[in-house]
């Protein structure tokens, strides 16, 4: 008789494939002082009784008011009635400002001696102005503005 062939070992499972390694995503980046600044430079306009800064078409402006001693800082966007928030982001901190709406966006009024003002002017090269309901802008630290504080005080 014949001799049976050996018996066959069951083929051994192919190794699993496994997926090639991921490289780590980096985490989307977060900071306001890394976004991209808004286009649009300053202006400055001075007319002996009151002056101010205008970023871009009036995106925002820094207004001085030398009868009331006061400075406004106004963001545009869509008219509405009713309070609303300036958020102030510089690089020694935030300041969030009680404002209003209006027809033209959110104006917030401050002292010409508030901090803020000082933290905007200083900031290194650039600050932010964020609005509910509205894109933040990321607006260079130029002279212009330091010129309409100064000129309040």
């Amino acid at each position: 008789m014949p001799t049976p062939p050996p018996a066959q070992e069951p083929a051994a499972p192919a190794p699993a494939q496994r997926p090639a390694p991921s490289r780590p995503q980096p985490a989307p980046n977060t900071d306001w002082r890394d976004a991209a600044q808004t286009a649009g430079q300053w202006t400055y306009a001075g007319n002996g009784t009151a002056s101010g800064a205008t970023f871009g078409s009036g995106q925002f402006v820094v207004q001085c008011d030398p009868g009331r001693s006061t400075m406004t800082l106004l963001r545009a966007g869509p008219s509405g009635a009713g309070s609303a928030t300036l958020t102030i982001m510089t690089s020694t901190g935030t300041s969030t400002l009680s404002g209003t709406r209006s027809g033209r966006g959110i104006g917030a009024t401050v002292s010409p001696r508030d901090p803020v003002l000082d933290a905007m002017a200083f900031s290194r090269g650039r600050f932010a102005v964020a609005a509910p309901g509205e894109p933040t802008l990321y607006l260079p630290s130029w002279t212009e503005i330091s010129r309409v504080i100064e000129d309040c005080r």
